[in-house]
């Protein structure tokens, strides 16, 4: 049975690596192949995973992620700004830092359970993006953001010559800079290991114990289980994935604002892990899709872009058609995106993930009909 399992494991970590590692190719004929956000995809959908492993698994609900997010995107433009621009020691620093920061947040939050720790989380966030913005500011720069600067030390750089005269340096990979395909490639193969480790924590007698922690907490703690370190281990683990999804952010774009930390980020992976199904594995990579694909692309409509498109209807209809559509794009796609929120949930709760899963059951039925079908008229023919 296990060997099943690990096969099944196999197989769709397989698919997985080879979906996400091939979508310049299949995602070219709906307009999102282009790197920019082919980079978000990869680093909200490793955001997402790791939000999952925390919400999905456990059922806590935190709205204060954004604040490991931006820790790992400080902490790796510091790395840029002191060190080398190599990409591999600002993911580390940003990774790292931001676990210590939720192992503290975590250790204060998960004193309390349901809404009252949704709410700590909250505040902890809010108060990390005021430091940010003006207490801090000699580590943030306030508003203006945290932006490199030719005359930054870059130790390690200037021992090995690798300082450009002229001119900012870029971010790379060991001479390979991280701009276009190149920088998702490196975010994708990132999603791809953040990934395999979701997928062998759900698998792992640690994942078990966070599964029934969602399902009755108060029944291991009256038999005498201590559920506090799972639900801080995996609070740390969460905040980890956030660090490197902000490490990511910043060594695809070297720079880093007080922005990244505020609370609509945080609500936004909370939707984008809702919106895929929360608890799945594959979910919170599809919510996060779905979710930067009607940022980026429904956002980009505007109303000439529209009379346009509905340039072949006459004008008594094409005028009234734009004025509605236009409230669904542009700067109000997120009209779109709530409905279609709304939609899921209302219609399947257990988000994409789940919608996929009961047009299958349908695919299958209809197969299984056409089967006994078939067997029914042969039997007769058979008799005589």
């Amino acid at each position: 049975m296990q060997s099943a399992n690990s096969k099944q494991d196999l197989v769709l970590t397989g698919l997985f690596a080879a979906a996400v590692l091939t979508m310049p190719i299949w995602l070219a004929p709906v307009g999102a192949a282009y790197p920019d956000l082919l980079q978000k995809f990869a680093i909200f959908g490793l955001f997402a995973i790791g939000f999952n492993i925390l919400f999905g698994f456990t059922g806590y609900l935190s709205f204060g992620h954004a604040a490991f997010l931006g820790v790992g995107s400080y902490a790796a433009v510091w790395s840029f700004k002191l060190f080398t621009m190599n990409v591999i020691p600002a993911v580390i620093i940003g990774t790292l830092l931001a676990g210590a920061f939720a192992a503290l947040i975590g250790y204060i939050c998960l004193r309390r359970s349901g809404i009252y720790f949704a709410i700590l989380t909250l505040a902890f966030a809010q108060m990390s993006y005021n430091l940010a913005y003006s207490v801090l500011t000699p580590i943030t720069n306030g508003e203006t953001g945290l932006q490199l600067a030719q005359s930054d030390p870059r130790i390690i750089d200037r021992a090995f010559g690798a300082v450009p005269e002229a001119g900012l340096p870029s971010s790379n990979l060991f001479g390979l800079e991280m701009h276009g395909y190149n920088g998702f490639y490196f975010c994708a193969v990132l999603l791809i290991i953040g990934f395999i480790i979701s997928l062998r924590i759900a698998r792992s007698p640690f994942g078990m114990m966070l599964s029934a922690i969602k399902s009755n907490q108060n029944r291991l703690n009256y038999i005498g289980v201590n559920t506090r370190p799972y639900t801080l281990a995996a609070f740390v683990i969460s905040g980890m994935y956030a660090g490197l999804a902000g490490s990511l952010m910043a060594a695809v774009d070297p720079l880093a604002g007080a922005e990244r930390m505020q609370w609509t980020a945080s609500g936004e992976v909370v939707l984008m892990t809702i919106l895929g199904g929360a608890g799945t594995l594959l979910g919170p990579v599809l919510g996060a899709a779905i979710i930067k694909y009607f940022e980026n692309i429904f956002s980009a409509f505007h109303e000439a872009a529209l009379h346009d498109v509905f340039d072949f209807l006459p004008s008594w209809l094409s005028d009234p058609l734009v004025s509605v559509v236009s409230l669904f794009v542009g700067e109000g796609w997120h009209l779109t995106l709530g409905a279609v929120f709304m939609v899921i949930v209302i219609f399947m709760p257990g988000g994409v993930i789940e919608g996929l899963g009961r047009l299958a059951k349908v695919f299958r039925g209809r197969g299984s009909d056409g089967i006994r079908g078939s067997s029914a008229v042969q039997q007769p023919h058979s008799a005589e």
